[in-house]
């Protein structure tokens, strides 16, 4: 029974495999690791080792209090992975990253994959048939771009996020829903029919937070996982066992 944990810009994701199944996930605050960390431990027993992926502020004592409990792999480049990486800054590769490109090669081996993850950032990373990690692209969010209209303008309202009746809008509220929703759809459609003209027959995957939200609005053929980065950090633990 492996235990997995996402460390994320906003929050904690938990999740328990066995046999290579997602059987238990839940999302925590960081404030709230230790907490939920013992209860995790009381109700699964059988937790034998560990994997720790982290993009955000992380405190070191949270660390030394799992491996108290269990044998940990803490995700970085150093960890054994299973792709070739010609990355040309490795070092400053996230472990999110990582993390998605590895599912990639587990349920696509062989393929041509362009993954999306929409969350905070929106990253783009591609894959080849050879197994080679070639790198991709980072992109502000859907909350980033509503934050950083708001927040580097004087009179600019922060909203909710909210999909647009029309690509014009008339107001000032309508106008920023529209840029924001239907500027991040044409980018991320644009970008996948970039690739398609040099990868004919190309697997896109979509996850991250935001995936319902924009999954049903794009005109491309993509697979939504929600799950894809567990599944990839639980593919790097058993490839390291």
């Amino acid at each position: 029974m492996n235990l997995i944990i996402d460390v994320g810009n906003t929050s904690v994701k938990f999740a328990i495999f066995k046999d290579s199944e997602l059987s238990y996930k839940s999302t925590a605050d960081l404030i709230d690791f230790d907490r939920t960390l013992g209860n995790i431990f009381n109700e699964f027993s059988q937790i034998e080792q560990a994997i720790i992926s982290s993009v955000g502020n992380f405190n070191k004592g949270h660390l030394e209090n799992l491996k108290h409990k269990v044998n940990v792999i803490e995700l970085s480049n150093q960890v054994k992975l299973p792709f070739k990486n010609q990355y040309t800054t490795p070092n400053t590769l996230g472990a999110d990253r990582i993390a998605l490109v590895s599912a990639s090669v587990e349920k696509f081996p062989n393929q041509n994959v362009l993954i999306i993850d929409a969350g905070t950032c929106i990253t783009y990373d591609f894959v080849n048939k050879d197994n080679t990690y070639l790198g991709g692209a980072i992109s502000p969010g859907i909350r980033l771009r509503y934050k950083s209209l708001h927040d580097l303008t004087a009179n600019l309202p922060l909203l909710e996020t909210e999909q647009p009746t029309d690509i014009t809008g008339n107001s000032t509220q309508n106008s920023i829903h529209s840029g924001v929703i239907f500027g991040i759809i044409k980018e991320i459609d644009g970008v996948i029919d970039t690739y398609l003209q040099n990868y004919p027959g190309l697997t896109v995957i979509l996850t991250g937070g935001d995936t319902k939200f924009l999954s049903n609005q794009l005109k491309n053929s993509i697979f939504a996982n929600s799950n894809f980065l567990l599944e990839g950090l639980n593919f790097i633990l058993e490839y390291n066992l």
